[in-house]
């Protein structure tokens, strides 16, 4: 008997400490995964004004600053209780369409679509509150059949979408040139195709295509496929700099929330900091990222080929986004648009100045 009681009363510990245990292991998990102690460590912190904030992003290598702030668990941590849940786009509009939709609170989006986006909503949707990447686009050909830029007249170049970021650049690029192409239709002196990302590799093989200007790992994919690099869009700008990815917040969430808001950009600077810090760490985080997202890592030589020509910064280089749109209106794919109001980077320069940090500028673009 006192034998069986003993049992009996071990028995009935281990069931009453059973429910303790589940909810100590559940309470690690949050957002989209929890797979270290560094992002466990969130779920311990306070909750903020939200239970939990909605985050967009590409699985693309211009947005590795939400790739690795993912994977890492900096933009989580950051967070404390509030939950980070996350969505991924492989289009800019759609990514527009979920925040007008209210299924995304903050996103990682090019600077077209950020300025489709607002001008569509006559101002009242979005604001662009900082920025994540500069540069990471090319122009990559067959070189049987394009040897110069000049060759490209008379080819077939695709681009990712109808008025996206590439196909804007690419667009202004031929007026430069001299050449004519209808902006909706792509016909002209040069064929624009506009071509999924997935899908651009295989038109290229296929030799369906061309050539194609596209962000990375795309260009370096192609290369790998026996392309060659003709011109990096870098060497276009001023000091090589122009916005390839900024961050976008619902001008509703900016008002409930500005804490969560601020602590997503706390995550995003010390993103930035740290992949400039470890840039062989931080590409292997994106790209373990990557494989989460699509089952599949790319290649070291895409990868390693890609990497280099992306800049991680924090200023969201507002000068180039009004350029862009300069370009959008001359292609014909933008009636003059006003974007004063467009930027609110007071919550940045809040939390670029408590990390003793200068401060970034707006380009006379920010709210009054």
């Amino acid at each position: 008997m006192p034998a069986s009681r003993t049992t009996l009363r071990r028995s009935l510990a281990a069931a009453a400490a059973l429910p303790l245990l589940i909810g100590a292991l559940a309470s690690c998990g949050y957002g989209s995964q929890a797979k270290n102690d560094e992002k466990k460590v969130a779920a311990e912190g306070e909750k903020l004004s939200a239970d939990k904030v909605r985050l967009g992003y590409f699985p693309n290598l211009t947005h590795a600053t939400a790739l690795v702030g993912d994977e890492r668990g900096i933009i989580q941590k950051e967070l404390g209780g509030t939950r980070l849940e996350v969505s991924t786009f492989n289009a800019g509009p759609s990514e527009i369409e979920a925040l007008n939709a209210d299924s995304i609170d903050i996103g990682f989006i090019g600077p077209s679509p950020a300025i489709n986006g607002y001008v569509k909503s006559k101002g009242k949707n979005l604001r662009i509150i900082g920025g994540s990447a500069s540069g990471g686009v090319k122009l990559v050909v067959n070189p049987d059949k394009i040897k110069t830029l000049d060759d490209l007249k008379g080819k077939r170049i695709a681009t990712p979408q109808h008025g996206n970021t590439q196909d804007v650049a690419f667009l202004n690029w031929i007026s430069e040139k001299g050449w004519k192409v209808d902006a909706e239709s792509g016909k002209g002196d040069v064929s624009v195709v506009r071509t999924d990302n997935k899908v651009t590799p295989n038109a290229y093989t296929s030799g369906s295509i061309d050539g194609a200007w596209v962000p990375e790992p795309t260009a370096s994919k192609l290369v790998t496929e026996g392309a060659k690099v003709l011109l990096d869009e870098s060497a276009l700008w001023p000091d090589k700099k122009f916005v390839i990815t900024n961050i976008i917040v619902s001008q509703k969430f900016l008002t409930e929330h500005p804490d969560v808001v601020e602590a997503v950009l706390r995550g995003s600077v010390k993103t930035n900091e740290w992949i400039n810090a470890n840039p062989d760490k931080a590409k292997a985080s994106a790209n373990a990222k990557l494989k989460e997202l699509s089952g599949k890592p790319l290649g070291d030589k895409v990868i390693d080929a890609a990497w280099p020509s992306i800049r991680f910064t924090d200023d969201p280089l507002a000068a180039t986004l009004q350029a862009q749109a300069a370009h959008a209106v001359k292609a014909g794919l933008l009636k003059q648009p006003d974007l004063t109001g467009i930027y609110d980077l007071k919550p940045l320069n809040k939390v670029l100045k408590a990390a003793g940090r200068p401060e970034v500028a707006d380009a006379g673009l920010g709210v009054k």
